[in-house]
């Protein structure tokens, strides 16, 4: 079952695929935070379902809204990070909100398959994603696992075109530096005249 570090995989492998959409720390946090409430439940011991009204798309609409509120304001604090990773974008409220609305629905498919308290559709009733399996959520941890690995594929991919475009603009710039260096005698060196 994909416990809540399985949801980095797609978090990572979608939100590097797309990092032009995407606002890439929220898509990471839009991923995990839905889980609040399972852990909630637990921690305070409440007799509620562990994948309750915050595990369907109207909760989820919910905690993705308020994260987009609180990700707008603290977003700017994530450029250091982002940068040290050479992952650097534009910060935009359009990408922070789809990446919030994202993040939470695919957290919400992941686990519907998977658990009998979740009610998706809420206020209806019914799970139609959910498969009765002998290895409940196996499938689905397979497939967070492999969009981890590939999301790692993806960032490496991301990270070589980054050196070697800046290994360029170097190699141009001091190219153009040695252009421009005074020259006598018709560009030939005075000492050895």
């Amino acid at each position: 079952m994909p416990l809540t570090p399985y949801h980095f995989g797609p978090g990572l492998f979608i939100g590097l695929l797309f990092l032009s959409f995407i606002d890439f720390p929220t898509f990471l946090i839009a991923n995990v935070i839905v889980d609040i409430e399972p852990i909630f439940i637990l921690f305070f011991r409440l007799n509620l379902p562990m994948h309750g009204f915050f595990h369907s798309f109207l909760g989820g609409t919910i905690i993705a809204l308020i994260l987009t509120v609180i990700m707008t304001k603290i977003r700017k604090y994530f450029t250091p990070i982002m940068s040290f990773f050479k992952i650097e974008q534009k910060i935009s409220f359009t990408r922070i909100l789809f990446a919030s609305l994202l993040g939470v629905y695919i957290h919400i498919l992941f686990d519907s398959p998977i658990y009998t308290d979740i009610r998706p559709f809420f206020p209806f009733d019914f799970n139609p994603f959910y498969r009765s399996t002998s290895m409940p959520g196996s499938l689905e941890a397979k497939i967070c696992v492999w969009c981890f690995l590939s999301g790692g594929a993806v960032y490496i991919i991301r990270l070589i075109i980054f050196l070697v475009k800046n290994r360029r603009k170097s190699d141009n710039s001091n190219k153009n530096n040695n252009l421009n260096l005074p020259q006598t005698l018709s560009g030939t060196n005075s000492l050895f005249i």
